[in-house]
């Protein structure tokens, strides 16, 4: 039984085009292994960005159609979505070949290195890269496993979601929507938020729990009371000054919050701070990664100098352009509270925001639709519009039992100004009317790969 990096050299990824495999197969091939994988994207020529990607730090990619499985793989790395069907797992169980789940793999990952996880419902693809980049920047050469792309190296013609350093340090994403999140033991574990997202907030207060509990250190942002729950040491946690009468015990406090058009400036414990990012949220995002740096060893100023030169990941309020008065904005949102914030996040940009919404799956969109009609309706102002096309289906035996209609139906029913257009297809001729200079085209919605080509097509449009 493979438990430790040391014990296999010849992995083998199935579905290594999804981004949290990628991420995790790149760092193998970036510590000396011989990392080979394949997905059906590649079966009919599909995915050829990202296999040219792989290909090119020397991973070998196959069709998902068992071809890649030769008699020197020692250990096949499988995720949430691969099926027992699938011809790479008949072959693997066949041979005896050890399979194991990416979260598995990632935990082994984490007890290789100094590792901090960044765990909660929103922000922790942010928080990550912001973390790396001071790490970075401040000389501790880290490493990163991320479920995002950061565009500073993906301005480097690579995929951007993996970087292995020199250094001791590695920053990790905790994931609870899988449950994986209690098999890391991180050096550090640092929570952002608990909002309801893929639980109730009692499975989600369980698990959060549990990885505090497995946490060498631990720090949480206070400003979230779920989170503020499960503090351990307010000296290591941080706050927006605003947000409790008990601000002056917590030892990170953020403040004099301010967006001018696509920027952001606050102070952090007396330090001022500048992005070019959008959103109360980032400054939240970059308070938790300052916060760490800090408890590391790196001065406030330090990591002030390293978020000034932040660029950002993809599709995190990924800026498109502007045309015709009209700025195109494509973002990852898809749950109540990351939508509600990318919103917001816009008011200071332009005098309306419209924006479109593309759910995924059946089962969330019900499970959340109470939560995302309140969320959206509170941070819409009167001028501005919500759009949402049907949602997104993956495959598989889902019951389509409701509709994006039901939630504009509901919003409607709130006074909003929402719409519904099926066909995404349609949207852009849909909604051109309502188009004016001083707009914001916010596009949100997150799993469907096509999403980063259809907001182009949009821009393109206009």
């Amino acid at each position: 039984m493979i438990t430790r990096l040391q014990e296999f050299s010849r992995p083998f990824f199935i579905g290594i085009a999804g981004t949290g495999m990628s991420a995790l197969a790149q760092y193998l091939q970036g510590i000396g292994m011989q990392v080979a994988g394949s997905d059906r994207q590649f079966n009919n020529n599909g995915g050829q960005a990202v296999r040219l990607q792989l290909e090119e730090t020397g991973i070998y990619c196959y069709p998902q159609d068992g071809s890649g499985i030769d008699a020197a793989i020692d250990l096949v790395v499988v995720s949430t979505a691969i099926e027992p069907t699938v011809p790479e797992v008949k072959i693997a169980q066949e041979r005896g070949i050890q399979i194991i789940h990416r979260a598995a793999l990632l935990a082994m990952i984490a007890a290789s290195k100094k590792t901090i996880a960044v765990a909660g419902t929103s922000g922790k693809s942010t928080t990550a890269a912001m973390l790396f980049d001071i790490l970075d920047y401040g000389g501790y050469n880290p490493s990163i496993i991320s479920g995002a792309g950061l565009t500073r190296i993906i301005q480097q013609g690579k995929i951007g979601n993996a970087v292995v350093g020199e250094g001791e340090w590695l920053v990790i994403e905790a994931d609870e929507s899988d449950g994986s999140i209690v098999q890391y033991h991180p050096e550090i574990g640092l929570l952002l938020n608990i909002d309801k997202d893929h639980d109730e907030i009692t499975t989600l207060l369980s698990l959060f729990n549990q990885f505090r509990s497995q946490s060498r250190h631990f720090a949480v942002n206070q400003t979230h009371p779920l989170a503020a729950s499960l503090s351990t040491n307010s000296k290591k946690d941080f706050i927006v000054d605003a947000a409790t009468p008990t601000v002056n015990t917590v030892g990170y406090i953020a403040n004099k919050f301010l967006q001018n058009g696509l920027q952001i400036q606050f102070e952090i414990s007396g330090v001022p701070f500048l992005l070019e990012q959008v959103g109360k949220h980032n400054m939240e995002n970059a308070l938790a990664a300052t916060a760490v740096a800090h408890q590391i060893g790196i001065p406030l100023t330090t990591a002030a100098q390293a978020l000034k030169k932040y660029q950002g990941i993809y599709r995190r309020h990924q800026i498109l352009g502007q045309k015709n008065g009209v700025w195109v904005i494509d973002d990852y949102a898809h749950n109540p509270a990351k939508c509600a914030a990318a919103i917001t996040a816009c008011h200071p940009v332009a005098s309306k925001v419209i924006a479109w919404f593309q759910p995924h799956g059946y089962k969330p969109t019900r499970f959340l639709r109470y939560d995302f009609v309140q969320a959206i309706a509170a941070s819409l102002r009167p001028q501005d519009e919500i759009w949402m096309s049907e949602i997104y289906y993956a495959g598989g035996t889902a019951i389509k039992d409701i509709s994006a209609a039901d939630l504009i139906a509901d919003l409607k029913t709130l006074g909003v100004n929402a719409n519904f257009v099926e066909d995404r297809n349609s949207f852009i001729a849909a909604v051109r009317p309502s188009l004016q200079p001083d707009c914001v085209l916010l596009l949100m919605g997150a799993r469907d790969p096509s999403l980063e080509q259809f907001s182009k097509e949009v821009y393109n449009k206009l």
